[in-house]
């Protein structure tokens, strides 16, 4: 019987991804850092430390540092390339959109009866401002940051930590997530249900659940 549902938060219930890429088209500007694979080539490097934050290598600040620095080839010391990533982060911050069938799938959920979880590998606080800003906060029942636990997804521990938390079995739990790896393959392997949200069409043909819109969703 299901009893509890994890929602991923960026991808899924906030859209950020086109935030990033405004965002670092007119911050990188500024440095004389211009053409059409810019938000590419930040995608990329931001990808690749974050992935070292997630594994615990780098500490978030760390990893901000360490894309500014391969970014932009600057090498200052920390002090200043804090601050030259805040040029970034207000202009990301600000392009911040919630989906539009994120509370409406939300609030489903919980008229269901089930619990509602928001699961991210993200950094606790900033993540928090998401759900605060979008009032997220007062519509799910918790919030778990892999940040918090042993591991991030899709690492197995960070699955079953969260299940622990909120005291379900796996097969009482449905993840839904927008990454393939860290969502639906990591709450797989551990025995929960997965569905996978793809808004682009992607991932077709993957044999698991696979969604367009939240709307979609049933239990």
């Amino acid at each position: 019987m299901l009893k509890a549902v994890l929602f991923d938060l960026d991808g899924t219930l906030v859209e950020q991804e086109r935030a990033a890429a405004l965002a670092v088209v007119d911050w990188a500007a500024q440095y004389g850092i211009k053409g059409p694979d810019v938000a590419e080539r930040w995608a990329v490097v931001s990808d690749r430390h974050y992935r070292r934050y997630q594994r615990r290598e780098l500490t978030f600040d760390e990893q901000r540092r360490a894309r500014v620095r391969e970014f932009l080839g600057l090498y200052g010391d920390d002090t200043e390339i804090d601050a030259i990533f805040d040029g970034y982060l207000w202009r990301y911050e600000a392009g911040w959109q919630l989906y539009d069938d994120a509370i409406p799938a939300v609030r489903r959920a919980r008229a269901a009866g089930l619990h509602v979880v928001v699961f991210t590998n993200g950094n606790s606080a900033h993540q928090q401002q998401k759900l605060d800003r979008f009032g997220l906060t007062a519509e799910i029942d918790r919030f778990i940051s892999s940040e918090d636990l042993p591991a991030g997804k899709p690492d197995p521990r960070a699955f079953r930590q969260a299940l622990t938390l909120i005291g379900v079995e796996p097969d009482q739990a449905l993840m839904v997530g927008d990454s393939l790896t860290n969502d639906i393959q990591g709450a797989l392997a551990v025995g929960m249900g997965a569905v996978l949200l793809a808004r682009s069409g992607q991932h077709a043909d993957i044999g698991v659940r696979r969604i367009a819109s939240l709307d979609e969703l049933s239990w």
